[in-house]
């Protein structure tokens, strides 16, 4: 996980902890005023529900973290739960090393499969002894959306591909297909379809002969054309044009540059060689996949200050 993501989690997860925190304390001591009854500290937890409108489970486990009432969810009481040992579950990990309140990582929950937290509140005495944990869990497709949209950082990323086809590279040599044989043409018309026509994301599969198109007009369905549509020019006829977008994080003047330089990455060596390219103007980015099955992703500029050179290891 890159550092700019976990941020963007944890941000969340703070904002979580905040609100979920006090309202668990309440609840607390309400349990602990009805301790250890389990049909008040049931009756306690049904008004919780209402007082924790997303929370998906609530339940009360003793000091030993056994559970000592049923679950209580939105359709009522779930019995089955009763007596049930948590205690080695990740999530009490925090409040049985002695956190008051905790919060969990998200997992994927036992019996629905989906994302889930769990939040942790421990129940003192009020001499301050250990009574039990109320445990509170919630499905993250249920909770308030506080988040902001993760924005993908603008830095060069490097991904290793299938160990096997590495292992294989030097057995191997590249093969001219039907779009190396026209890839003037191909490179002329995905330039004319990116700064004319709308197409804001466009991906070059150089070894099968074919392309995948995003449009600015219609973002949600990418289209796939052949060898035979991306070197025939009536292929601009079947898309509106479209002013290039005055957001657009690369320049219209560079991009038949970036073309150029997949042209020149995918004849710059029979064994190292370029097999797909992508372009998108929006986040600015440019993904490479290599023959050794490795990719990266990087920012345009970038990408234009490195040679030759550097993608072969022979230069800076």
């Amino acid at each position: 996980m890159t550092s700019a993501l976990h941020a963007a989690i944890a941000r969340q997860r703070h904002i979580l902890k905040g609100w979920l925190a006090s309202s668990l304390s309440i609840l607390a001591e309400g349990c602990r005023a009805a301790w250890p009854e389990r049909a008040a500290l049931e009756a306690r937890l049904a008004a919780g529900m209402e007082e924790l409108p997303y929370c998906k489970y609530l339940y009360v486990l003793d000091a030993e973290a056994r559970q000592i009432t049923a679950n209580l969810a939105r359709q009522g009481l779930m019995p089955e739960q009763y007596g049930r040992d948590r205690r080695a579950r990740p999530y009490l990990a925090e409040a049985l090393a002695g956190a008051s309140f905790s919060l969990s990582e998200a997992y994927l929950s036992r019996n629905a499969r989906r994302p889930t937290l769990t939040a942790v509140q421990r129940i003192h005495a009020l001499d301050g002894a250990l009574l039990g944990y109320l445990g509170a869990d919630f499905d993250l497709r249920e909770l308030p959306a506080t988040q902001a949209i993760y924005s993908q950082p603008m830095e060069w990323r490097q991904l290793k591909g299938d160990p096997a086809i590495r292992a294989g590279l030097f057995h191997q040599a590249r093969s001219d297909s039907l779009m190396d044989q026209r890839i003037d043409a191909v490179l002329d018309l995905l330039h004319e379809l990116m700064t004319v026509h709308g197409v804001f994301h466009g991906k070059l599969h150089f070894s099968s002969s074919r392309a995948t198109l995003w449009l600015v007009n219609d973002p949600y369905r990418y289209r796939i054309h052949g060898i035979d549509d991306l070197s025939d020019p009536n292929l601009c006829m079947a898309y509106p044009r479209c002013p290039y977008p005055e957001n657009a994080v690369v320049p219209a003047d560079r991009i038949r540059e970036i073309l150029n330089t997949f042209k020149a990455l995918r004849f710059m060596d029979e064994t190292l060689y370029l097999r797909s390219g992508t372009l998108n103007i929006f986040n600015g980015l440019v993904g490479l996949t290599f023959s050794c099955d490795g990719s990266h992703y990087m920012p345009w500029d970038e990408f234009l200050d490195k040679n030759l050179g550097f993608w072969l290891g022979t230069g800076s």
